[in-house]
């Protein structure tokens, strides 16, 4: 028996991409913008995104010391995202259907 698929959304989908890009802390969201391709980070299993960009241009800062400064800065701009997209009358209808 195999285990199910699981869907990562927020910083769980993101921290894999931010392992992988190119870098260098402290860096601001220019180059984590560009070293991530402006990315579309899924918010929830509905399958609504935000790209990164934009999760950025919310945050409180434009530079951060490390990946784990970015990550948490990130994590609440995520969860809230989420909630207004679960809120919405399309959240609600895609979170009815199955993938």
């Amino acid at each position: 028996m195999s285990e199910p698929d699981t869907i990562e959304f927020g910083i769980a989908a993101l921290a894999d991409d931010v392992d992988t890009a190119d870098i260098d802390y402290p860096a601001d969201t220019r180059t984590i913008v560009q070293a991530l391709d402006d990315v579309d980070v899924p918010v929830d299993a509905a399958g609504n995104t935000v790209k990164i960009s934009e999760a950025l241009e919310v945050a409180s800062k434009d530079r951060f010391e490390s990946r784990r400064e970015l990550l948490d800065t990130l994590h609440p701009i995520f969860e809230e995202y989420r909630a207004k997209a679960s809120k919405s009358l399309m959240g609600r209808l895609r979170a009815l259907v199955p993938f």
